[in-house]
């Protein structure tokens, strides 16, 4: 983005702009954050910005489990279990687990226990060969679309624990020959799905990626619901089924 585009978006002169970049003008704390605003930086970094300009943090980082966040822990837990018969699960920045609908449980099934023991990284679940890596019919597509997901969070963030997760997981077996059948799905390759094999046969998912719209905390900021859609008709009523003899 230009300094032009910016100043233009943030309604301030080049000058005042080129004055705070090069450290010729102090910001105000109320300048930061609307600059910060304009260029959509997370809120984690909004309030490293503050400190260090000389101004004390302004957005809270709370646990999760914090009483204030109540409400936004009850909003999830309505969304998940909203989502059923199809799963759906709710990951922190990390990819840490943080909550899931029952129909995220019986896809797991064969995972290692050390995989599943809290607390549990979704993508290192997936992505293991003692996780799912052996069910995904489609590995080498879906590997390849979760560590480029993940690169870009880590070119954002520059997130060093992330960057230890992408270089762990790009450490770990690729994906040979596709030993399982891929379905037809109705999808029309729009986008790239998950074709789990299970024992009702390959379930076919597009996943969709929810975020709080006006979240002022941290760790609110940084929950995001993963809900999965089945892909055809066939994974649409296996599911169905599945949720009914449970």
């Amino acid at each position: 983005m230009s300094q032009l585009d910016l100043a233009i978006d943030a309604e301030i002169s080049t000058r005042h702009l080129s004055f705070v970049e090069s450290g010729r003008s102090q910001p105000s704390r109320e300048m930061l954050l609307h600059l910060a605003e304009r260029l959509a930086v997370p809120l984690r970094d909004r309030n490293l910005l503050l400190v260090s300009a000389g101004y004390a943090p302004v957005f809270a980082e709370r646990p999760i489990g914090d009483p204030a966040l109540a409400p936004a822990r009850k909003a999830i837990e309505l969304v998940l279990k909203g989502h059923e018969p199809y799963p759906a699960l709710a990951v922190d920045r990390h990819w840490t687990l943080v909550d899931a609908n029952k129909a995220v449980a019986p896809l797991l099934a064969g995972a290692a226990p050390a995989l599943l023991r809290p607390p549990v990284n979704v993508l290192r679940l997936s992505l293991h060969p003692d996780g799912l890596a052996a069910r995904i019919a489609n590995l080498a597509e879906w590997r390849a679309h979760l560590l480029e997901r993940l690169r870009k969070q880590i070119e954002i963030s520059a997130d060093p624990v992330l960057a230890a997760l992408l270089d762990e997981l790009r450490a770990l077996p690729a994906p040979g020959r596709r030993t399982l059948p891929a379905p037809n799905p109705d999808y029309a390759r729009v986008v790239v799905p998950l074709q789990l094999a299970t024992e009702a046969g390959v379930l076919s998912f597009l996943s969709t990626t929810t975020v709080f719209g006006t979240p002022v905390d941290v760790t609110l900021s940084e929950i995001a619901l993963e809900s999965f859609f089945p892909a055809d008709q066939v994974t649409a009523e296996t599911l169905r089924r599945l949720s009914q003899q449970a």
